[in-house]
């Protein structure tokens, strides 16, 4: 009988031997059953990546972070008592993810000025590991966000 793929010549096995219609079968069982897997982790990968995208815009970035609570911001970024001259409050309430991104690419936070806008940027390019709002800054800058 013949097989599903017909070859000029049936491949050869490490021992030398011909491998029957059986062997041949299997083969091309295992090769659709990889297919199958393939296609329904791309099928799977595909909404995680969708939300993990949706998360980090909506991730909240604290300017200053709660362990500088009281502290304003001055124009270079770095935290300085409340009430220095020259520096910014800090604003009401966190930044989304979405808000810093469209900040970082010359647009404007919201309820800030041209120099608060700036100081809470230079602060928000300053967050280092350990400090709040750092995970959703490190996220935004991940190719395709």
């Amino acid at each position: 009988m013949d097989d599903i793929f017909p070859s000029p010549e049936p491949p050869i096995s490490a021992d030398g031997d011909t491998p029957g219609p059986v062997a041949r079968t299997t083969t091309s069982r295992r090769m659709l059953m990889l297919g199958a897997v393939g296609a329904s982790a791309v099928v799977a990968i595909r909404p995680a990546l969708a939300q993990t995208a949706g998360s980090v815009l909506n991730c909240q970035i604290p300017v200053p972070d709660p362990g500088r609570a009281g502290s304003y911001i001055a124009l270079d970024g770095s935290t300085v008592p409340a009430r220095t001259l020259g520096a910014f409050a800090p604003p009401s309430r966190p930044y989304t993810g979405e808000e810093v991104k469209q900040a970082l690419q010359g647009g404007m936070l919201p309820n800030s000025n041209f120099l608060s806008n700036r100081a809470y940027l230079n602060y928000i390019r300053r967050l280092q590991r350990g400090q709040g709002g750092f995970t959703c800054y490190a996220s935004l800058q991940m190719p395709g966000n």
